[in-house]
């Protein structure tokens, strides 16, 4: 794409800068697959309370804190380590603690202050410990460091291709809330502590941006426009703005020596509420909206309904104390962790194909599939957790060994995801079981018709009424030019013909259903609206093609499924028998004609 001004350009600029940020964050994280971070074995919330002394380690006498005497309700002096100066050794002890960042570099050392009432502060030296490995917590952060990866680039290839208001709003939610983790990126930075302070506040414009890009995002989904009934709520996006930031700021008070666990908190709690209000605001605009766009905006709903919390959930229980406060010692995995992330990556990635594509298939589809896929990988983790070490330590596998089962668990777990999903498509999708039964008898009885019309008849009206499309029109070929002989949905305006070489129809030799680009569609003449055509079926073989039917989406705006297209392809299938079997009929008639002719002739002469 050419670049038309310099504003144009700078905004590339601008964006390739935020995605290499995005992704600086997120990417060195893999590298903890291959070398875990160490940690001090304790978190402390933003008011200086220490509520837990073990961490990442599998008892609390494998804790540095713990074994430094440290005992959960101990608190730090917040007054004393304070940043200010920055360049000291406590401030840095301090942010190697702030924030959730339970994660250091291996053999880290720091001195922390605790406070107490009745006796001046005592210095506590600590050194890190690298924590066990974990296959099960390795496998979880490849699957969201990949989920975040896929999903910084899809939000900014959204972008460069459509750029304006609703696809940067949704890049700036995905810099900040994308399913990736930045440990590795912390414990770096946590040897120069002014570049992670600096970093800290960085990350409060982020998260302020992200919750207003949110908003902006729901308000101009699906085709980046705003009706006019939501423009006051556009203007005070500045606004709300500036308070997310007074907010995520005042959340860094405890780096200063001021209590700030409630600030923390409420930095995250404003996301419960902007997730709840961009879903209201998606399900106000939903009358506004074409039914293409209706079905497109419905996978974004499920995306805030589900993706947003889940994230915010985990957020809130990795960075604050309150599910500690509320729960108690209720001990929630790391790897529950991180598949509640992964919830969140996942979903991102559907808003990002229904912005991609004008057409979309029924949001119960990759619902219904994510769903299983998730309680396939969520039973096997529930099970498995913390038994592969101790399996380790009795069958002692090589490394390329545990690859081997690795794989081989992953082909198994595919196997099961397709049976599963047929499954689910069967006790959960039974319209499209009774319109397979319908075709499947539609079949028949287009390889029993006796004439063209007949078998085009029932190309059209079968598929049309069986599952629910909005047009469908045949094409036969004669003489290099494609004529229309039935058809529903289309008018007496769009087109009759097509030509043999149009580009629409390049693809008819492969045998197979082909998708139809929009743009393509709409120099050809085709139906405009929801009875735009999606799916070309071709009636033939890879010699000749004698016919194409061309099918539109759902009545009600969606995309055809993967398993309708199947469907359409086994009725043409079908018509391919029919066609050549009516066509050998007819020229066995004509012969026989001539030939009597041809008779009649020579017996006259």
């Amino acid at each position: 794409m050419r670049l038309r001004s310099g504003t144009g350009l700078g905004q590339r600029v601008l964006l390739v800068a935020l995605t290499l940020y995005a992704l600086a964050m997120i990417v060195p994280d893999l590298y903890r697959i291959v070398r875990p971070l160490g940690s001090f074995g304790l978190a402390a919330n933003a008011d200086g309370l220490i509520y837990d002394v073990r961490g990442p380690f599998s008892a609390e006498a494998g804790s540095p804190a713990w074994q430094a005497g440290i005992r959960p309700g101990d608190r730090l002096d917040l007054a004393g380590m304070r940043c200010i100066p920055v360049d000291t050794d406590l401030c840095a002890s301090l942010l190697a603690l702030w924030g959730g960042l339970n994660y250091v570099m291996p053999g880290r050392t720091a001195t922390l202050l605790l406070a107490a009432a009745d006796r001046p502060a005592r210095e506590v030296p600590l050194a890190a410990r690298q924590r066990p490995a974990s296959r099960t917590l390795n496998l979880m952060l490849l699957l969201d460091q990949t989920a975040g990866i896929l999903f910084v680039l899809g939000a900014a290839w959204l972008v460069w291709i459509r750029p304006g208001g609703m696809t940067w709003g949704f890049f700036a939610y995905a810099i900040e809330f994308n399913p990736g983790q930045a440990f590795q990126f912390y414990a770096w930075l946590q040897q120069w502590p002014a570049a992670l302070l600096a970093q800290g506040i960085a990350s409060c414009v982020t998260q302020a941006a992200a919750y207003t890009g949110f908003l902006l995002f729901a308000l101009r989904v699906p085709n980046d426009m705003t009706e006019r009934r939501w423009r006051h709520v556009v203007r005070a996006l500045p606004v709300l703005t500036a308070v997310f930031l007074a907010v995520e700021f005042s959340s860094l008070g405890g780096v200063f020596g001021h209590p700030s666990e409630t600030a923390m908190q409420a930095a995250i709690l404003i996301g419960f509420a902007v997730a709840v209000a961009a879903f209201g605001i998606l399900l106000a605009r939903r009358k506004d909206l074409a039914p293409r766009d209706y079905q497109r905006v419905r996978w974004v709903i499920w995306g805030c309904l589900i993706g947003l919390p889940a994230y915010l959930l985990a957020e809130l229980s990795q960075v604050t104390s309150l599910p500690s406060s509320l729960l108690g010692t209720v001990e929630i995995p790391e790897d529950m962790f991180g598949l509640i992330y992964l919830v969140n990556g996942v979903l991102c990635l559907f808003v990002v194909e229904a912005v991609r594509h004008p057409t979309v298939v029924s949001v119960s589809i990759p619902l219904r599939r994510a769903t299983v896929l998730g309680l396939l990988l969520s039973v096997p983790a529930l099970f498995l957790h913390q038994k592969i070490e101790v399996i380790d330590e009795f069958i002692r596998l090589p490394e390329w060994a545990w690859i081997a089962v690795a794989s081989g668990l992953l082909f198994i777990v595919s196997r099961l995801h397709e049976l599963a999903v047929r499954l689910a498509d069967g006790l959960f999708d039974a319209e499209f079981r009774r319109a397979e039964r319908q075709l499947d008898a539609v079949g028949r009885s287009v390889q029993e018709a006796t004439s063209l019309a007949d078998i085009e008849r029932l190309l059209v009206d079968a598929p049309v009424r069986s599952l629910g499309l909005a047009s469908a029109a045949v094409f036969r070929e004669r003489d290099g030019i494609f004529r229309r002989q039935v058809s529903i949905g289309w008018d007496a305006a769009d087109a009759d013909t097509l030509h043999a070489t149009a580009p629409l129809l390049a693809a008819r030799f492969g045998g197979v259903p082909f998708s139809l680009d929009a743009s393509g569609a709409a120099g050809a003449g085709l139906p405009a609206g929801v009875a735009r055509p999606l799916l070309g079926v071709p009636v033939g073989n890879a010699r000749r093609c004698v016919a194409v039917v061309l099918y539109g989406g759902h009545a009600i705006g969606t995309d055809l499924s993967g398993n309708e297209r199947n469907l359409l392809a086994g009725l043409a299938r079908h018509a391919a028998i029919a066609y050549a079997h009516v066509e050998s009929e007819t020229l066995h008639e004509r012969i026989s004609v001539l030939q009597g002719q041809l008779a009649q002739a020579t017996a006259v002469a």
